[in-house]
């Protein structure tokens, strides 16, 4: 299982989500362009020595971080699904796709993943932190697949 942020534009959140898959033991694509210098202190400060623990890719766009990654199920999480994350059988090869903080992903992008789903909010809310998303996402994802760290 893999994550991948498509167009990431905040450091503290990538550094988040860089620990996280730290912490579970899953890799993360970075889709580029960025929306901070790769270099930025603000990374390393948010994922701190767990950045040494993680494997991370970074792709110049998203025809690259297709190549790379072969055809594994991209599964897509975006505030426009109606099927919820909780209501979906998930697979030990997925790559769970987020889009970025400000726009999610292109409709051509979302047309190249194979399921869209959604972390059910509060009706009167927008959308969750993206890194508070790949959290539940991904929990979810590695309980229902066995794969959770001891």
């Amino acid at each position: 299982m893999r994550i991948a942020l498509y167009e990431p534009e905040i450091a503290g959140n990538v550094g988040a989500i860089l620990r996280l898959g730290a912490c579970l033991g899953v890799d993360v694509d970075l889709i580029e362009p960025l929306g901070f210098a790769w270099d930025d202190r603000r990374v390393r400060r948010t994922a701190m020595d767990y950045i040494d623990h993680v494997a991370v890719t970074r792709h110049a766009d998203f025809a690259a971080f297709e190549t790379a990654t072969g055809r594994p199920r991209r599964i897509l999480f975006t505030t426009r699904a109606t099927q919820s994350a909780y209501d979906f059988a998930f697979a030990a090869d997925d790559v769970l796709l987020f889009g970025k903080e400000s726009a999610g992903v292109p409709a051509e992008v979302a047309a190249r993943c194979d399921v869209s789903l959604r972390l059910p909010i509060r009706g009167e809310v927008r959308s969750m932190n993206l890194a508070t998303a790949a959290a539940l996402a991904l929990g979810e994802a590695l309980r229902q697949t066995g794969m959770l760290p001891d």
